[in-house]
C-alpha cells in the first residue's frame, strides 16, 4: 500500500512535506492499524493490490470522531467502483467502533476522490479538525455518521 500511496501522490504532483507521503508509519501501516479502534481495508482482485483505506480516531479530538485515512486506489483501478467499496466498508467500521463523525483531509486537484467524498454526504469544513500533521492538505470534510 504504501507504493500506491506514494506513486498516487507523485502522480498529483504532492509528494510533499505535510502530507502521507512522509509520514513515519507509512512503511508499517500494519502495525499502525492493528490497535484499538482503527481499522485498515485492502481491496485485491486476483492477487494484486488495488487499494485501501482506513478508520482511526482523530488526533487530539474526542472519540466520537474519526479520520479516514490513506483512502488511495492504484491508478488502473480508479473508476471501477473499488473507492466505493473501500469508503462503504470504513463506515460500517466506523458505526460499529461507535463514532459518530468521519474526517477527512485531501487536495482540491484529487477531483475524482471529492465527487466520491461529496456522493456519500461529506460536507466542506473552513479548516481542519485535529493535529494529524498533515499541513499541506487544504480541503478539509466531514460528515455525521
Amino acid at each position: 500500500m504504501a507504493d500506491i500511496i506514494r506513486r498516487s501522490l507523485e502522480e498529483f504532483d504532492i509528494d510533499l512535506q505535510g502530507t502521507v507521503y512522509v509520514d513515519p508509519y507509512l512503511d508499517d501501516m500494519y502495525s499502525h492499524f492493528t490497535v484499538p479502534d482503527k481499522v485498515y481495508y485492502i481491496a485485491i482482485e486476483d492477487g494484486e493490490v488495488l487499494g485501501g483505506s482506513g478508520i482511526a480516531p482523530l488526533d487530539d479530538i474526542n472519540m466520537e470522531i474519526c479520520e479516514l485515512q490513506r483512502m488511495f486506489v492504484h491508478k488502473e483501478a480508479r473508476g471501477k467502483g473499488v473507492g466505493q467499496l473501500l469508503m462503504d466498508k470504513c463506515l460500517v467500521a466506523a458505526n460499529e467502533l461507535g463514532f459518530k463523525e468521519c474526517y477527512l483531509e485531501t487536495f482540491a486537484d484529487m477531483h475524482k476522490a471529492i465527487a466520491l467524498y461529496e456522493r456519500n454526504n461529506f460536507r466542506y469544513l473552513d479548516a481542519p479538525m485535529g493535529n494529524t500533521g498533515h499541513f499541506a492538505c487544504k480541503t478539509w470534510m466531514l460528515k455525521d455518521l
